[in-house]
């Protein structure tokens, strides 16, 4: 298959309506070599090319049919559209059309077309001109991209001229607002999963064509609108009381702030401070109800600081550099409410979760996305529990009973969180749990049953720490990112600690559990094993979020 590319950009192979085009072209590509074809591309930048201007002479029609009498580059752009199965149009959308080099290049096209006049079938126009030459099964995509919130009914002009030159309905559109934003890296990853849709278009349309629900996904916005204007505003760095050009860290600052999404203020206002150290500069930002509003005289009470320099949280936001594993190595302080950077992408998601053409969750800003999963397929610790405690709960006061309860709750574990996945430490409970019920009820001693439950189970969580997923961490990670949070330093040492805790506090269980029972003093077995664990849930509540805010704090190394 031949493809024709034509670049109208005046920035080039650096413009963002090329980079979409670019990975457009990626999908095609890719259809095209999956059905076992090969795909040949010839790019032309319209920057590049010598291309005057036509002269109305019309020469191409009499004198000299098919051929236009200037001789300049326009020559071989014509054999390239009757050389190419496809033609792909690249431009930005310049003042509601297209560049004036490219409406250069489409007056050139005269000689592609006869001098007679017919009517068109498609209702466009009055009257319409022959083609020259034979143009059956040849393809045309447009693709671009624009300064305004949204494409929509700002192509007007475009489509109205490729429906005379192509007819209507007989070309594809890719039409992107908030171009600009393709060029921002600290914003890559939201528009990197829009770029995914646009490789999927790219594939679909080469299969056949983009099919409804990827052209949804393509139409939508990549930042609602008072978002994205806030970011646009703020990006030219001008003072908009003195119009005067301000500090690029200001600039940064304010779109930062303009990543803010109100809809996730909790009733409590929060003041985020920064100090870039190297620029010995400070920021507040106002986060409210209303919306976000940046402070450059300090007059505001932080409740959060973040102390850091200005090129490293630069590279944070660009994605350059991890900000939890810099956090981890002390390369930046966070003093005040740690819990604004737990819930970082809750404040700072932009456009908000947001799915690749895979089905790949895409974060936004520091964090990561929460969800990775649906609600209902992420582990819950309650499956796993379960099986235990109803053979904790019955097996000292009816052994037999204990045992078949036991037996029971395995078998409906499984059932009970069918629509939730379960993770290694589920079987392994089944497994454990449906053992020791067996062991009771094959006559052995209930009190070492007992025992030696409290004792494996203690053994479970200490063991899992020594491996890469510690026990706690397999059903918490999916409040915090999914496996994203497992690269997250502060995270995985919050959660080897409390495993351990939890794992040595039940072997402690196990061995008080032996004695009381030996003593005759079950009912003091009882009561201890329910207060040491609700006592054990206290502690891990509050050190979940005192040891990441002491470390983030420089505290503790």
């Amino acid at each position: 298959m031949n493809i024709l590319v034509i670049n109208a950009s005046p920035k080039g192979k650096r413009s963002n309506s090329y980079r979409l085009t670019k990975t457009f072209l990626e999908g095609m590509t890719e259809e095209e070599e999956r059905s076992g074809g090969k795909a040949h591309v010839t790019e032309l930048c319209v920057k590049d090319l010598e291309i005057g201007p036509c002269l109305g002479c019309f020469s191409c029609w009499k004198q000299t049919p098919g051929e236009c009498c200037r001789k300049d580059d326009m020559e071989r752009v014509l054999k390239l559209q009757l050389w190419a199965d496809v033609t792909i149009w690249s431009f930005p959308l310049y003042y509601y059309s297209v560049p004036g080099p490219l409406k250069n290049l489409i007056d050139r096209q005269l000689p592609l077309v006869l001098p007679y006049m017919e009517e068109r079938e498609d209702g466009v126009g009055c009257g319409s001109h022959p083609t020259r030459y034979d143009m059956t099964g040849k393809r045309t995509a447009l693709i671009s991209t624009c300064g305004f919130y949204s494409a929509r009914n700002n192509y007007d002009s475009v489509c109205s001229m490729f429906d005379h030159i192509c007819g209507k309905g007989t070309y594809e559109t890719v039409f992107c607002g908030q171009g600009e934003l393709f060029a921002v890296p600290e914003l890559s990853s939201r528009t990197d999963a829009y770029l995914a849709h646009v490789r999927k278009a790219g594939r679909e349309f080469l299969a056949g064509g983009i099919r409804e629900e990827t052209r949804r996904r393509l139409e939508e916005l990549l930042f609602p609108k008072e978002t994205f204007e806030a970011m646009a505003d703020a990006s030219w760095g001008i003072d908009r009381m003195t119009g005067q050009k301000e500090e690029e860290s200001l600039t940064f600052t304010r779109q930062m702030a303009a990543l803010y999404r109100k809809d996730a203020w909790d009733g409590k206002d929060r003041v985020l401070e920064i100090y870039y150290t190297d620029l010995d500069r400070t920021y507040q930002i106002l986060l409210g109800k209303e919306g976000s509003r940046v402070c450059t005289d300090g007059s505001l009470s932080a409740t959060t600081r973040i102390e850091t320099t200005y090129t490293l949280w630069r590279k944070i936001a660009e994605g350059a550099v991890d900000g939890a594993q810099a956090l981890a190595e002390h390369r930046y302080r966070v003093k005040g409410d740690f819990g604004l950077m737990t819930r970082w992408d809750d404040f700072f998601g932009g456009a908000g979760r947001e799915e690749g053409a895979d089905g790949e969750a895409a974060s936004d800003g520091w964090g990561v996305p929460a969800g990775i999963l649906e609600p209902d397929r992420k582990p819950v610790m309650s499956g796993f529990l379960i099986p235990w405690i109803v053979f904790w709960a019955v097996a000292p006061i009816r052994p037999t009973t204990g045992g078949m309860a036991g037996i029971a709750a395995c078998a409906l574990a499984p059932l009970l969180f069918v629509r939730h996945r379960r993770t290694i430490y589920d079987l392994i409970s089944g497994i454990g749990v449906a053992g020791l019920s067996l062991v009771v009820l094959c006559g052995l001693p209930v009190r070492g049953a007992v025992c030696g439950s409290y004792l494996l189970f203690g053994l479970m969580w200490l063991l899992s720490c020594l491996g890469s997923i510690p026990l706690s961490a397999s059903y918490s990670m999916y409040e915090y990112g999914g496996k994203t949070a497992l690269r997250n330093p502060l995270f995985m040492s919050t959660n080897r600690i409390l495993t351990a805790a939890w794992g040595v506090l039940y072997l402690f269980i196990g061995l008080w559990t032996f004695f009381l029972m030996e003593g005759g003093l079950g009912w003091m077995m009882g009561l201890t094993n329910i207060v040491a664990p609700a006592l054990m849930g206290g502690f891990t509540a509050w050190f979940q979020r005192w040891y990441p805010a002491r470390r983030a704090a420089g505290k503790g190394r």
